[in-house]
């Protein structure tokens, strides 16, 4: 079991009073923000109950599910957005009156407060033909390009999609056996936490109420009963909802100033969903069937994008041979918080790629510039890619602290940085010509080279 890199031993963070005048007005201010955000759930406001599931299968799936805006309606938000909004905007105004706009850490939190606002719009929103377009401005879309020129997200779905289809196959990717349960994955993962981050700091729970098998709060990992689990699952939870997301969520909580890295907006959910992907390839933990689920999720948004609805996105799946439970659940994912009638995604799983995408060029950019030492900033707390130049300064100022919990291959650069040298390099070879070039391997026939 590796260990994390723990930074100084990770005082007790200090109250307010305790700090410098300046660090105490970021850190209040902080702490509003942190409180004003508490009981917002896009996840838990965007979901449907149980009982749609089970009619949609006693209806031989044929009809869309019975989901209207009425029904988002009889699950309240807890608090009136407007009321919430309005707190926001004061956070706003006092952020600017007290630190100014050209602040480093008040530039974050300004941004911060705008994007909550967004998503207060989008909670507003939920069951209408405005629910989509919010949400595709949030976390993404998948007719988004990096460049003008470059392949769609949707292209890289169906990219992936082409390669997968090849490997299944392949003796050597026969599926794994799922041969623990919830409560055992509970009791599996509960040690591993204990291992990584110290005794009784992560817990791990059985709930029902999750929609994926397992997921992540702030310092706990929820898994549902039902769920089924292999060896290998269990490894790719460990580094994607235990190193990533719990690490970066108490990287964030123990700022002694920036509380709000602790507390993540939906622009940061792409770096945090890609940073995760990155994680469990980089710990060879991934496996094609995990990359096959990633890509479903893609393709269903797209077809979603394009005026799909759900029976439609359900139906595609089915026919590339999905069972229906598992169908059903990627085509929710994308449906959720809108109407299944094809009003448009919830596009929140392309983050997923696009993160990807977004912190792999980096950490090989980095390597290539002489600044591999800024990647381990990745993990400060929840944050935006763009975040980056501005933590790092603050970190040179004593405002936010280096991060405590760093997995490998954060904790050692060395090796990740030999890795990013040779794929800068591989990164200019057509693999086309390559392809050429090793035919007659493939075909089972000798050559030189």
């Amino acid at each position: 079991m590796p260990k994390p890199k723990k930074n100084g031993g990770a005082p007790p963070r200090p109250s307010p009073d305790e700090l410098p005048p300046y660090h105490r007005t970021i850190r209040l201010l902080s702490d509003r923000i942190v409180e004003a955000q508490r009981p917002i759930r896009v996840l838990d406001a965007c979901k449907w109950t149980d009982d749609v599931e089970e009619e949609f299968f006693a209806k031989g799936a044929t009809e869309l599910p019975k989901v209207t805006k009425e029904t988002y309606a009889k699950s309240p938000l807890g608090f009136e957005p407007e009321d919430k909004s309005r707190e926001f905007y004061e956070i706003e105004r006092d952020i600017r009156r007290e630190l100014g706009t050209m602040n480093p850490c008040g530039a974050m939190m300004l941004r911060m407060c705008k994007e909550y606002r967004v998503v207060l719009s989008l909670l507003s929103l939920r069951g209408t033909k405005d629910f989509s377009p919010i949400s595709q401005g949030l976390y993404g879309s998948t007719f988004d390009r990096f460049h003008q020129g470059d392949p769609t997200l949707g292209d890289l779905g169906r990219t992936m999609a082409k390669i997968l289809s090849r490997l299944k196959d392949d003796p050597v990717m026969q599926p794994e056996e799922k041969e623990h349960d919830g409560e055992a994955a509970v009791k599996i993962l509960a040690e591993r936490m204990d291992a990584y981050f110290g005794p009784g700091v992560v817990t791990v729970r059985i709930d029902d109420g999750v929609v994926a098998d397992a997921a992540a709060g702030a310092d706990y990992i929820k898994v549902r009963r039902d769920a089924r689990f292999s060896d290998r699952d269990l490894d790719v939870l460990e580094v994607h909802e235990g190193w990533v997301h719990l690490g970066t969520t108490l990287n964030g909580l123990m700022q002694p100033v920036a509380t709000f890295l602790g507390k993540g907006t939906p622009s940061c959910t792409v770096t945090q969903e890609g940073l995760a992907i990155i994680q469990e390839i980089f710990r060879f933990t991934s496996h094609p069937d995990r990359i096959v689920k990633l890509t479903d999720r893609i393709e269903t948004i797209r077809m979603a994008e394009e005026g799909a609805d759900f029976l439609q996105c359900y139906r595609a799946l089915i026919d590339l041979g999905r069972e229906p439970a598992a169908a059903y659940q990627t085509v929710y994912r994308a449906f959720r918080g809108s109407l299944p009638s094809g009003a448009g995604p919830f596009t929140k799983d392309v983050s997923y790629s696009r993160g990807f995408i977004l912190i792999y060029n980096f950490i090989r950019l980095a390597v290539r510039q002489g600044m591999a030492s800024r990647i381990p900033l990745l993990f400060v707390g929840k944050l935006r890619l763009s975040d980056l130049g501005v933590l790092h300064q603050l970190v040179e100022d004593k405002i936010v602290q280096p991060p405590r919990y760093l997995p490998p291959p954060y904790d050692d650069l060395r090796g990740l940085s030999a890795w990013m040298c040779y794929s800068n390099f591989l990164n200019t070879i057509d693999l086309n010509k390559a392809a050429e070039d090793y035919a007659a391997i493939f075909a089972g026939k000798s050559a030189d080279y």
